[in-house]
This record gives structure tokens, C-alpha cells and sequence, in this order.
């Protein structure tokens, strides 16, 4: 066969290879870049797959070719002669038998259960193509589709029925969702599959009866199915979606108030009154501003007789966000685009020293620049020279001026903990609780919300209900319907320590293995990656 003869090396194969220390190996020898060993069983009782029966009559011998872990880089061949058994058994049907080493052989398989285990663990942590390449690396050729093949003959645990069982939904593709299930006392993947329907997860939960909590978000598909399927169940509303949507309603009240946002910018001047329609500044005296008081006052023509949004946009020819954008607006001046304010620049701490070395005499720009290096700006040149411009034509210099806070921010700054905020955020927030009474009222409900999932006590829950209802406030009273008609799960996720946080963890990491594989997976082998990653990082943390 070409190239040299190792010889005898049967205790140096069983250091290198120890899975070999069951057969007699008689030479090894290299031909072609590969590696082969010629082996052969030994002369051992074996045991009948069927009956259990020793035996030690041969029939025959052939011989196998099987493919073994790389060495030194070099792929391996393991040439075997097995030897076929007789079955001496008096009430067993088998007549001959082929004897199988263990940790070497396994029936109809090419390869060793190490190159196997090898293979199907680099299709369970990179998938088809990302394995081929890693198997390719570690001189296993094997194409895509036989990397996806072998991973997805790999059998799924049998896991047993969960005592705490969470439920969460995901997006496989656009307006395209799945469903995960996790025990959340083991914290691993139980099932996976295509559509987030109640009929789908009431099943689930008949066959697999004994679940006792069950941890959602405030879906009502959810809630349907699991009141279907396991009815004995407690249903345990989640604090992170009660919070998040509390969240977004802020962001909406916030967006309601938008004229009222400047106020949270100091100025040493009187802050302005809001914009009023009668005002004469405010007069439509630009093309955007004419055209925005009149979409608002054809808006407000038609849904102030009390149609709906979507039939006013297909009245007026609009798009349904247009219609409810101009509606919610107070006046026309909240729905024109103002011009994006400067944004701040690394260089804005050091204008008044700029300003203040120019009355000095100093109207050198690279001296200019090399003082506020030595003090720590890190900028260009440049900037430096375009800054003091105005100022060699006898013009101020540019005072940044603070933009005024997005409706995000703003929500982000309320239902943050007053003990978290900075002390901008601080001030920021108090100047606009003072000028805006809306807010300061969604802010104490907020704050009155946040205590109850400190101290884990839903007592308050009604009354905080009953304030929301009449907050005035449209978003926070859908909030308290919402909340009423899931309140025995909103209250167990208040007062116990269940919650959803296992299931958030578990989306995280599905979404990185679809995207790992561009989308292109289904759902079972998205489920085959998703159950055995997560077993695959409890064995080998």
C-alpha cells in the first residue's frame, strides 16, 4: 500500500489511542498523508445481541474500515478484522452474529464513537456549515447536509413533566412567531415549536399533566391555553412584561406631552408659555407649516364626530399612523418637524475657555489647540478653527445650548429609581414635573407601582387600579383594564418569587443559534440545537 512500516507499536497506539486497548493492532503505516492501523479482535467470549449467550465458536472473519480522530494532523483509518459468531443458544433465532468492541464499533457505522461524538458536536455548536468548516480543519471531509444528517439523528431527552414551567414566544420570521418551553427549576429547554396558538400549548399539557406553576407574559393566547390544558395550574404573571408595559404607556404619555419636554431644559430666561393656536408666532408662515395646520384641522374635522382612526385615513386617503398622530396632537405645532438641534461635542467643555484666551489676545488657532490638549481634549485641530471663526468676524462664539429630552428619555428617567438617576437626570425630571401635571402624576403612580414589586405586596393593587382608571389619562386606563382582566396572575407576580427571567435567557440564546445559521433552519433542527446546546453547557460549563 505504499509508504514505511511502523511495525510492532501496539503500546505506543494504545497511549496515542486508548479506545484501541480492546483490539490486538499489528502494524501501522502511513500511505497517501493518512494514517492507517491494522487491527484485529481478540480471542474473547462474546456475548449474543438477542439471547445474552456467550459464545466463542467463530463462523468467520472480515474486515471493517473504520474512520478514527485525526493524529498529528493526519486523518486515521482503523482497518479491523471482526469476527462473525456462531450463536449456540437452544431457543434463540439468531443463528451468526458479528461481535462489536466496545468504544470502537457500533453496528452499521463507519466511524469510531469518538469521530462520531466529534461530528455530531460540532453540528450541535456551529450547524451545517460552520461545522463542515471545523470538521474540515480536523481532517474529517464531510459536506453540510452530512453534518445537519448526523446532528439530526441525535435523539432529544426524554425530560420529565416540570413542576414550574415557563412560556415565552419568539419571532422564527416576519409576523412569523414560535414557542419555547423551560423548567425553570432545572433551567433548560423542554420544547420548541412554529406558531404561539392556545390549542398548540393546551396539548402540550394534557400529555404532560402534573405542571403546578406556570410562568407567562400577558398574552392572552397563553393564558386561554393554559387555563385549557392544565386548569389546576397557577398562572403567574411575570413583573418584567408588567413592567415593560407600564413602560411603554409612559412613553406614550410622554409623546402626548411632547411641548411640554423643553421645559426640563434650564434657561436663565422665563421659559416660554406652551404653544397656543392664536398665538402670532405661531402663524403657518413656511410650507411645512401651513401644510401641517392643515392636515391637523382635516383630521380633527372628521375625528371629532367620532368615526374610528382607520376609517378616517381611508376617508381621507391617509396612512392610519398620519390619522393618529394629527388626532392625539393637542394643537398643530406638535406635529412639525423642528429642525434636529447641534449635538454636543466633545469639544463644547472648552468654549469658554476658547472665548476667554481670545479676549486675552490669543488668536492663534494650533496655540488655541495645543493649551486645551495639555487639558485634556482629545479632538482635532480642526474643530478648534471652525470654533473661533465667528469670533475673527467680530461674532460670538457658539454657546451649545441642552436639546430637549426625547419621550424616551423621559420614560426612561421616570421609571428609573429615584436613587439610580443622576443628578442631570434628577433636575431634568423636577423642572418637568413642575411644568407638566400629567406627568407628575404618571410619575407618582409609577413610583406607587414600583413600591408594591419592592416590598412583593399586591394589597395596594385595587386602589392603584382604581387610580389609573381615573388618572385621566387614556393610556394608563387600557393599562388598568388590561391588568383587571389578568389580576390573580398580575398579583402572583407581584407577591412571588416565580417570574420569567429563565425564559428571557433561553429566547436570548435561540435567537444567536438562528442567526447563526442565517435563518435558514426550520424548526426541528432549531429545536435539536436549542435542547442539546443547552445540555451540551450544563455538561462542560
Amino acid at each position: 500500500m505504499g509508504g514505511g512500516i511502523v511495525g510492532e507499536c501496539d503500546d505506543l497506539v494504545r497511549i496515542v489511542a486508548p479506545h484501541l486497548d480492546a483490539v490486538r493492532v499489528e502494524r501501522v503505516w502511513v500511505a497517501g498523508g493518512v494514517v492507517y492501523i491494522a487491527a484485529c479482535t481478540r480471542e474473547l467470549t462474546v456475548a449474543c445481541p438477542d439471547c445474552g449467550r456467550g459464545s466463542v465458536r467463530t463462523h468467520s472473519r472480515y474486515r471493517r474500515t473504520l474512520a478514527d480522530v485525526a493524529v498529528g494532523g493526519r486523518p486515521v483509518v482503523i482497518e479491523l478484522s471482526v469476527r462473525r459468531m456462531f450463536c449456540d443458544g437452544p431457543g434463540c433465532g439468531r443463528r451468526t452474529f458479528v461481535e462489536q468492541v466496545e468504544g470502537l464499533t457500533v453496528r452499521y457505522q463507519r466511524r469510531s464513537p469518538l469521530l462520531q461524538h466529534l461530528v455530531q458536536m460540532a453540528g450541535v455548536l456551529l450547524a451545517g456549515r460552520g461545522g463542515a468548516r471545523l470538521l474540515q480543519i480536523l481532517q474529517v471531509p464531510l459536506s453540510r447536509t452530512s453534518v445537519l444528517f448526523h446532528l439530526m439523528r441525535l435523539p432529544l431527552p426524554s425530560a420529565a413533566t416540570p413542576r414550574v414551567l415557563g412560556v415565552d414566544d419568539f419571532a422564527l420570521y416576519t409576523d412569523v412567531y414560535g414557542t419555547l418551553l423551560v423548567d425553570a427549576d432545572t433551567r433548560l429547554p423542554i420544547e420548541l415549536w412554529a406558531g404561539r396558538d392556545a390549542d398548540q400549548l393546551a396539548a402540550w399539557l394534557r400529555t404532560h399533566p402534573g405542571v403546578e406553576v406556570v410562568c407567562r407574559d400577558g398574552s392572552l393566547v397563553y393564558r386561554q391555553g393554559i387555563t385549557d390544558g392544565a386548569p389546576n395550574a397557577v398562572q403567574v404573571s411575570d413583573r418584567f412584561h408588567l413592567w415593560q408595559g407600564l413602560s411603554k404607556r409612559v412613553g406614550d404619555i410622554a409623546a402626548a406631552h411632547r411641548s411640554c419636554l423643553p421645559a426640563a431644559v434650564p434657561d436663565p430666561e422665563a421659559a416660554p408659555p406652551p404653544p397656543s393656536s392664536t398665538a402670532p408666532s405661531d402663524q403657518a408662515d413656511t410650507r411645512a407649516r401651513r401644510h401641517a395646520k392643515n392636515l391637523f384641522e382635516a383630521v380633527h374635522a372628521v375625528t371629532d364626530t367620532g368615526i374610528s382612526l382607520h376609517a378616517a385615513a381611508h376617508q381621507l386617503g391617509l396612512n392610519r399612523r398620519t390619522v393618529r398622530k394629527y388626532a392625539r396632537a393637542a394643537t398643530w405645532q406638535e406635529c412639525v418637524r423642528r429642525a434636529p438641534s447641534r449635538r454636543p461635542t466633545s469639544l463644547d467643555p472648552y468654549l469658554d475657555y476658547l472665548r476667554q484666551r481670545w479676549e486675552e489676545g490669543e488668536h492663534t488657532a494650533t496655540v488655541l489647540h495645543q493649551e486645551i490638549v495639555a487639558k485634556g481634549y482629545r479632538g482635532h485641530y480642526q474643530r478648534v478653527k471652525m470654533a473661533i471663526a465667528p469670533l475673527r468676524r467680530g461674532l460670538p462664539i457658539y454657546t451649545p445650548r441642552e436639546r430637549p429630552p426625547s419621550p424616551r428619555q423621559v420614560a426612561r428617567w421616570i421609571t428609573t429609581a429615584p436613587s439610580r438617576r443622576g443628578l442631570h437626570a434628577t433636575e431634568a425630571l423636577r423642572r418637568l414635573l413642575e411644568h407638566c401635571p400629567e406627568l407628575d402624576r404618571t410619575h407618582d403612580l409609577v413610583r406607587q407601582f414600583a413600591a408594591m414589586l419592592d416590598a412583593r405586596d399586591a394589597t395596594p393593587l385595587p386602589d392603584w387600579l382604581e387610580q389609573l382608571a381615573t388618572s385621566h389619562l387614556p393610556a394608563l386606563a387600557s393599562l388598568a383594564n388590561a391588568i383587571r382582566e389578568d389580576q390573580p396572575a398580575v398579583v402572583q407576580g407581584i407577591t412571588t418569587p416565580f417570574n420569567s427571567g429563565v425564559n428571557e435567557g433561553r429566547i436570548t440564546d435561540l435567537k444567536l443559534q438562528k442567526r447563526i445559521m442565517a435563518g435558514r433552519a426550520g424548526v426541528p433542527l432549531l429545536r435539536h440545537r436549542v435542547i442539546l446546546m443547552a445540555l451540551l453547557r450544563r455538561r462542560h460549563p
